[in-house]
């Protein structure tokens, strides 16, 4: 019951602090982030009240499974980006802008920190330069797609912007397996298979692009059973449930190991049937809507992972904030000229990289990892990037406002209905049809 109250108190005030953060302009996910903050172990979490707050990060990992299911229905949501009268408008920009930006930031990073490892090479070692670069490329869309939803954000810079967000974690994941693979081959006797190490996540992004499109197939033949909404909104449910499930199982192929990823197989999900079935913009809206609450739990738990531990680490925080910087410049830079390239428009050109600042679940994923293989130098990594973390997923949201309404795509009436809710009119269900006696 602790855990349950927990849960509700976490809801509650992640609700209450958007009323706050309204007063600010804030977005409601950074409300949500420092909501989660107060309730972590580093606030009142810390006074050891049950059902107030999370006393423990391993409180806050036991409910992660809710992070879970909310990430596979932000996957899924961003897979209805990939609807082919879009692509066919979008889909050859977003994929030079998705790749191109993400090089940038990798190679940006990696020089900066060069500089750094000659200065303190003792602290800063050339294999954290070539993984932390790598990390650098992987964005956050949990926190993208929120502040475009909040704000009903509409036009070139959002439609190139989600495409872009959900091809940044495959590019991701393989820079990142490249950048390891270099990376253990470096001196200290250390040695590993570069090939097997590259084959592990190629793999796994084909093999979950694989399981997500079997997926949505099946679930868009199986929709058209049921007649009622209701009853395909609880099948869509069941179906993501099922997407996060199958990227928890870990699979061997010779000596390779890798499991799915639960981002990439609802995106598949999403994308397979938002383009095969006819009333999918309706159910996607109403899945929306059934998962508000989830959502609201998803950041608020994300804001309680975040340790302000990592700020008493003078080297962590000093090497981190070049890292956020640089990041920050290379994102910027790399979305610019690849947005250049691709002919995007000026507005495309000039917000876009902004909007790419946010990072948090595939990095931490790809960071745990590290420190998992690497012992304390991937402590040290893990540290630099929950700092990133933190920073990037308070100020994020904001920054994403920002350059969203400085194109013009998120208007003043927007923002005044995102601080006023309006109560949503009753909709009728269709009945499903009755059976002959």
């Amino acid at each position: 019951m602790n855990y349950a109250l927990s849960v509700a108190f976490a809801i509650l005030l992640g609700l209450l602090v958007t009323r706050i953060g309204n007063k600010f302009k804030l977005p409601d996910v950074t409300s949500y982030l420092i909501a989660g903050l107060l309730l972590g172990p580093c606030l009142l979490g810390a006074l050891n009240i049950p059902g107030l707050g999370f006393h423990t990060f391993e409180d806050v990992e036991i409910l992660s499974p809710f992070n879970d299911v909310a990430l596979g229905f932000i996957a899924f949501a961003i897979g209805s980006e990939f609807r082919l009268s879009h692509l066919r408008k979008t889909g050859h920009a977003a994929v030079i802008i998705g790749i191109i930006q993400a090089v940038c930031t990798t190679l940006v990073v990696d020089l900066v920190l060069f500089g750094v490892h000659l200065i303190i090479p003792e602290t800063l070692t050339l294999r954290d330069v070539l993984i932390l670069g790598a990390i650098a490329s992987a964005t956050a869309p949990a926190a993208t797609l929120m502040v475009v939803r909040q704000y009903k954000a509409k036009g070139e810079v959002t439609s190139t912007l989600l495409p872009v967000v959900a091809l940044d974690d495959a590019v991701g994941l393989v820079l990142f397996a490249a950048s390891y693979g270099i990376a253990m081959n470096l001196g200290d006797g250390a040695s590993a298979d570069l090939l097997t190490l590259l084959t592990g996540p190629l793999l796994e992004i084909v093999c979950s692009l694989a399981a997500g499109g079997a997926l949505g197939w099946l679930l868009t033949h199986t929709a058209r059973i049921f007649h009622s909404n209701r009853n395909r909104i609880s099948l869509i449910t069941a179906f993501i449930i099922f997407g996060v499930t199958i990227a928890t199982i870990e699979f061997h192929v010779g000596s390779i190991e890798f499991s799915l990823s639960a981002l990439l197989v609802n995106m598949m999900l999403g994308t397979v049937f938002c383009n095969c079935c006819k009333k999918s913009a309706d159910l996607m809206d109403r899945a929306d809507r059934w998962s508000a609450p989830l959502m609201t739990l998803f950041f608020v738990l994300s804001g309680a992972e975040l340790n302000l531990a990592t700020f008493a680490n003078l080297p962590v925080l000093i090497v981190g904030l070049i890292y956020i910087i640089s990041r920050c410049a290379g994102k910027y830079f790399g979305a610019r000229f690849s947005s250049a390239l691709a002919h995007s428009s000026k507005a495309v050109q000039k917000w876009l990289g902004i909007t790419l600042f946010p990072q948090a679940g595939v990095a931490l994923g790809m960071a745990a990892t590290v420190g998992q293989r690497m012992g304390a130098e991937g402590q040290l990594i893990r540290n630099i990037v929950l700092l990133g973390v933190m920073i990037y997923e308070l100020a994020g949201p904001s920054l994403t406002k920002y350059a969203l309404t400085q194109a013009g795509e998120i208007h003043a009436k927007e923002q005044y209905l995102a601080r006023t809710p309006v109560p949503a009119p009753i909709e009728e269900e269709q009945a499903e049809p009755q059976s002959a006696v």
